[in-house]
């Protein structure tokens, strides 16, 4: 007999003794009638051991007594390294690395033709991806520790069958990835910096074209603001703020501040005497004479012949700007001299009169 069926046989001879005696005192057995009790139960237990012995004897240990067969140990931890997981830039993966541990999730469930590790793995990519796609692939050790809480937690699959976690995460880029991204940085950090120059440059030259330069008068009280209040030195400068005002708006210096600027009044002579065409070419127009036309042609060259001896290049000057389009300059002098009365002609016109008269 083995040690199973005697703590059996035990059991159930205390179980007998115990129903014999509350039978016996819920109805009031005589002091005699114990014993005998006793001694018919015990010899009931020793004929039913002994015809058990006697059934099992000549049978091997493994025939009497039957163990269940111990199932196979399924590893329930699986490293992997370098698994692809998306992030909010395209083109731009993460490389993920973790312990997956996983247990199923009813452990007395006879469940034949599953790996559970294949299910353990594909639950923890999907969280995995699922906290990476929300996030640009700039701080890869940041998002690893988020990643790290994210999947310390045993959590079923999605068809119940197993719980898993990830221990040990490790969430980096590629080398080319990084090495693009850094250049990216760099790159996005010298632009943002260029256009903050650029914007400030704007600024001074909106501020300094369109308020401080707009004429003399608010260039001469920003330079006496900038100048603490230095009235002497701010009324030396104004010659020259009047010139950068001018400049600043593409025109001549103004009437008022023309004084103060050096050579301005010497220069606008010489310009003057440098360009008598010009001068008689405004009387020309003011008067109301028009290029090409007889009357203009022949004031025009009567006028270079009158300053030809003095100045022979503007009278030639005065004679091509006024000449018709399709005339030369020597076709519309010669043409005024045929239409121009000469003193010759007079003569002879006048001893024509003069011998008809006396006849």
């Amino acid at each position: 007999m083995s040690s199973a069926q005697k703590t059996v046989s035990v059991f159930m001879a205390l179980i007998s003794a115990m129903l014999v005696l509350i039978l016996g005192l819920y109805t009031g057995w005589p002091a005699w009638a114990w014993p005998l009790t006793v001694i018919l139960l015990g010899a009931a237990w020793a004929g039913v051991t002994f015809a058990t012995l006697r059934t099992n004897r000549g049978r091997p240990l493994s025939e009497t007594v039957t163990a269940p067969p111990v199932p196979e140990v399924e590893r329930r931890e699986l490293p992997v390294e370098d698994i692809a997981l998306p992030s909010a830039l395209a083109d731009y993966d993460f490389l993920f690395s973790a312990t997956i541990r996983w247990c199923p999730e009813k452990p007395y469930a006879q469940e034949t033709g599953t790996h559970h590790g294949g299910l353990a793995l594909q639950a923890i990519v999907e969280r995995a991806g699922a906290v990476t796609l929300a996030h640009q692939p700039l701080r890869s050790s940041l998002i690893q520790q988020e990643l790290s809480g994210a999947l310390a937690e045993m959590l079923p699959d999605r068809g119940g069958r197993i719980r898993a976690m990830a221990l040990d995460v490790v969430l980096r880029l590629s080398e080319d990835d990084q090495r693009r991204l850094d250049r990216l940085a760099a790159i996005r950090k010298d632009e943002e910096l260029w256009e903050h120059e650029r914007k400030q440059e704007k600024s001074k030259r909106d501020y300094l074209g369109h308020d401080v330069l707009q004429n003399t008068g608010r260039a001469v009280v920003w330079w006496l603001a900038r100048n603490d209040e230095k009235v002497e030195r701010t009324v030396n400068d104004i010659g020259l703020l009047a010139q950068l005002t001018s400049a600043a708006n593409n025109e001549q210096v103004a009437e008022p501040f023309r004084h103060l600027v050096p050579g301005a009044a010497v220069e606008e002579a010489a310009e003057v005497v440098r360009d008598p065409a010009d001068l008689f070419t405004e009387f020309m127009r003011q008067m109301g004479f028009k290029p090409g036309d007889d009357a203009c042609v022949m004031v025009a060259d009567q006028v270079a012949r009158a300053i030809k001896d003095k100045d022979a290049d503007t009278a030639e000057e005065i004679r091509t700007r006024f000449a018709p389009p399709e005339e030369s300059p020597e076709e519309s002098r010669e043409e005024s001299a045929d239409l121009s009365p000469d003193q010759g002609t007079v003569g002879e016109e006048g001893g024509d009169g003069g011998d008809g008269t006396e006849e």
